[in-house]
C-alpha cells in the first residue's frame, strides 16, 4: 500500500477521470440551464405552475448531484504522483465530504426549499390572466364559478379532490378554467416547524344535503417528525336543480 503508483497508471487515471468529471459536471450544468430556460420560455402561468410543482426540486437535485460527483472525481485526479495508501485516503476523504455536502443540500431541498416554492406557486396561480384580446381577466369567487363548472367538476370540488379556478373576461365573456390538485401542498408542521405536513387520508363524517352542509375530516401526518393531526372542513350544500 505504501508503494508509489506507476506514472503511466496514474496518468491514465488522471486523464480519463478528468474526462468523466467534465462529462458529469457538464450534464449537471445542462440540466440546470435547461430548467432555467424552460422557466423563462414558458409564458402560460398555469403551465409554469405545473412544471415547477412537478419537476423543479428533482431537477435541482439531479443537476447538483452530477456537478458534485464531477467535482469529487476531478479532485482525485490532481496528484502528479502518490502512493496507493494516500490515493485511497484522499479518495475516501473526498467521498465523505461529498456525501456530507449532498445530505445537507438534499435536506435543504426537501424541508426548506418548499417554502420558497409555495410562495412562487401562489403568485403564479393568482396572477391575473390575459384574454386573447389582451384584457386582464377576473378570478371568480367560489360561488360565482359554479355557473361555469359542470356537475362532475362541482362534485370534485365538494370532495376536495380537485380545485378549479375560473377566469373571465368581463367584456368578451371569454373564460378559462384551470384545474389544481385539491390536496394542498405540504403545510407547516406545528411540532417541528418544517413544511412537511401532508394529507394522509380523508373521511366524510356527514354527507351534505340540500338543507344542511356536510363535514369532511382530513387526517395529516408529518413526513419528517411523524406528528399527526386532523382538521374538519365543511362540504357545501347540494344544489337543487331548477325544473325547466
Amino acid at each position: 500500500m505504501t508503494e508509489p503508483i506507476s506514472t503511466s497508471l496514474l496518468a491514465a487515471w488522471n486523464t480519463y477521470g478528468q474526462l468523466l468529471a467534465y462529462v458529469a459536471g457538464g450534464v449537471g450544468v445542462l440540466i440546470l440551464i435547461g430548467h432555467y430556460l424552460k422557466l423563462v420560455t414558458t409564458k402560460d402561468f398555469k403551465s409554469r405552475y405545473d412544471y415547477i410543482n412537478m419537476h423543479e426540486i428533482n431537477l435541482l437535485w439531479y443537476g447538483f448531484l452530477l456537478i458534485l460527483s464531477g467535482a469529487t472525481l476531478y479532485a482525485n485526479t490532481l496528484r502528479p504522483e502518490t502512493t496507493w495508501m494516500w490515493f485511497f485516503v484522499w479518495l475516501f476523504v473526498s467521498l465523505m465530504v461529498a456525501m456530507i455536502v449532498g445530505v445537507i443540500v438534499q435536506n435543504v431541498l426537501k424541508f426548506y426549499y418548499p417554502f420558497f416554492i409555495e410562495k412562487r406557486l401562489k403568485k403564479l396561480r393568482y396572477t391575473p390572466r390575459t384574454s386573447p384580446d389582451g384584457r386582464k381577466m377576473k378570478l371568480l369567487s367560489e360561488e360565482e364559478e359554479d355557473v361555469y363548472l359542470d356537475e362532475g367538476m362541482q362534485a370534485e370540488e365538494n370532495a376536495f379532490s380537485v380545485d378549479y379556478d375560473v377566469w373571465i373576461d368581463e367584456i368578451s365573456g371569454f373564460t378559462k378554467i384551470e384545474k389544481y390538485n385539491g390536496r394542498l401542498h405540504a403545510l407547516q408542521c406545528s411540532e417541528c416547524n418544517y413544511q412537511t405536513l401532508r394529507v394522509d387520508r380523508e373521511e366524510v363524517i356527514q354527507e351534505a344535503t340540500t338543507t344542511e352542509e356536510g363535514e369532511l375530516m382530513k387526517y395529516y401526518t408529518c413526513t419528517y417528525c411523524g406528528h399527526k393531526e386532523r382538521k374538519s372542513f365543511a362540504i357545501s350544500k347540494l344544489r337543487v336543480e331548477q325544473e325547466a
